[in-house]
């Protein structure tokens, strides 16, 4: 079973559906006990750094997340989701994240529209497990206005170029595993990105 980490915000209902479409038992749920019993845990999100971690520690879930880190346990960061597993986010003002993967997140700059919203093209630059069947130039789709910046380059997997920026696309540390577009909302090659995520927690 794969819980969906609710914390009071994010895309829950579009990634329950997705794991429902490709058969897989899945529970929104903000229970610690369900989520230390399930075989892998997503938390998606949408909305604001600040807010999403303060509802996290209200819940204790990040305490949760840092117990499952410690684990073999597959974990899943979506869009906010990822963007909270790194050490400081600078959206609204500086707010101290999960620190699990080495970075800060950053608004976009430059001479491009903001959010990054649409399909882009992934460069995969270190595969994982996730990228299984999964080729490179793949087209994804991201939504947001906020980008991570990596301070250990062995946690990238993947980027995209928007302007003059490379977008963090994906990371991963262990069993963690984070991904800044939204393989909910990718189409086939999304859905083939959430199997091989469900297919490490077998």
């Amino acid at each position: 079973m794969i819980s969906i980490i609710d914390y009071g915000a994010g895309n829950l209902k579009s990634v329950e559906k997705a794991l429902r479409y490709l058969n897989v038992d899945s529970k929104v749920t903000f229970d610690s006990d369900e989520i230390n019993k399930s075989d892998g845990v997503i938390l998606p999100g949408v909305g604001a750094f600040p807010m999403a971690m303060e509802s996290l520690k209200k819940r204790g879930l990040d305490k949760v997340i840092l117990d499952i880190a410690k684990e073999d346990k597959p974990f899943l960061g979506i869009c906010l989701g990822m963007q909270m597993l790194f050490d400081v986010g600078e959206e609204i003002e500086e707010t101290k994240g999960l620190g699990i993967i080495k970075g800060r997140v950053r608004e976009i700059y430059g001479d491009v529209k903001i959010p990054h919203m649409g399909w882009n093209s992934l460069i995969i630059n270190k595969r994982n497990k996730l990228f299984e069947g999964i080729p490179d130039s793949s087209y994804v789709y991201f939504v947001h206005s906020y980008y991570a910046e990596v301070e250990n380059k062995e946690d990238l997997n993947a980027y995209s170029e928007y302007g003059n920026i490379d977008i963090t696309a994906a990371v991963s540390r262990g069993n963690i595993y984070g991904l800044q577009f939204h393989p909910e909302k990718s189409g086939d090659l999304g859905l083939k990105i959430l199997k091989n995520f469900v297919d490490l927690t077998i």
